[in-house]
């Protein structure tokens, strides 16, 4: 793990990463935060992004769009209940490395329910009710590889196996949909996908409604494989999610390249 905002130097101490970190990340998430967390006990949680990720973004981290959505983040945890949790923030890129992945799962923004964002697109933690756009997924992914309806609506086994489940907004006001839409984000998670085109090859990107499809563009289709339909939700997905197969389709990609396919059952 990198933690964002440090330039790593060689034959620096842990202790020196983390003053410098300190020193540098002041405008970004702020003491109220990040920062008088970390001063606590060791049990503290910290905003990190995996070294495979950083050094393939850490330019976006200088530029005015970066600065300015950091600016209006912190001010928004201070001021207002946001979710995911900080350390959760960008739990897509901590739970699939840039090296492992294999299928990218676009969503919009955070679940805005309490308890529900966990910093997966799609994605909720165990015990919580899962949401009608998760249990329109397991439905097709019933009907598709006749996989039973799981009881639980985690996904975390998928990113665990290099499914990357990025929202393409990583932050949202409690109870208000979309409300850090156009901050920022938009920029930030594009620049991540155009990443993984450029870098990767063979990638399955799935690419549900108009808000996914809007990152196609940066995605080379010459050594990629793009599965798009419209959204899961309710009100969209009788014209034509239910019946797209994205599960079957992926895996019978992968193995066209002689890549382990992924094992979609969750229980």
């Amino acid at each position: 793990m990198i933690l964002i905002g440090i330039r790593p130097k060689n034959q620096l101490s842990t202790k020196s990463l983390k003053k410098n970190f300190i020193n540098q990340n002041k405008q970004l998430f702020g003491k109220e935060i990040y920062l008088k967390q970390l001063s606590h006990s060791n049990n503290h949680k910290k905003v990190k992004i995996h070294d495979s990720w950083y050094y393939k973004l850490k330019d976006e981290f200088d530029k005015k769009y970066w600065i300015e959505l950091s600016s209006k983040v912190k001010n928004s945890y201070k001021n207002k209940i946001i979710y995911p949790k900080p350390h959760l923030m960008f739990n897509a890129f901590n739970s699939t490395h840039l090296n492992k992945v294999k299928v990218v799962i676009i969503g919009q923004d955070p679940y805005h329910g309490q308890g529900q964002a966990n910093g997966l697109s799609f994605s909720v933690n165990d015990g919580i009710p899962i949401p009608p756009s998760l249990l329109n997924i397991f439905k097709e992914l019933e009907s598709d590889l006749s996989i039973p309806l799981p009881n639980s609506g985690n996904l975390q086994s998928w990113a665990n196996q290099g499914v990357l489940l990025l929202n393409t907004i990583l932050t949202v006001e409690k109870d208000n949909a979309n409300s850090h839409k156009d901050l920022g984000w938009e920029i930030f998670t594009k620049k991540a996908i155009e990443i993984v085109s450029s870098q990767l090859e063979n990638i399955v990107f799935i690419l549900w409604g108009k808000q996914a499809q809007s990152i196609e563009d940066v995605i080379d289709k010459s050594k990629h494989n793009i599965i798009a339909s419209v959204h899961p939700s309710p009100l969209s997905a009788h014209r034509g999610f239910f019946g797209s197969k994205p599960f079957s389709k992926t895996n019978k990609f992968l193995k066209s390249k002689n890549i382990n396919p992924i094992d979609w059952k969750l229980n």
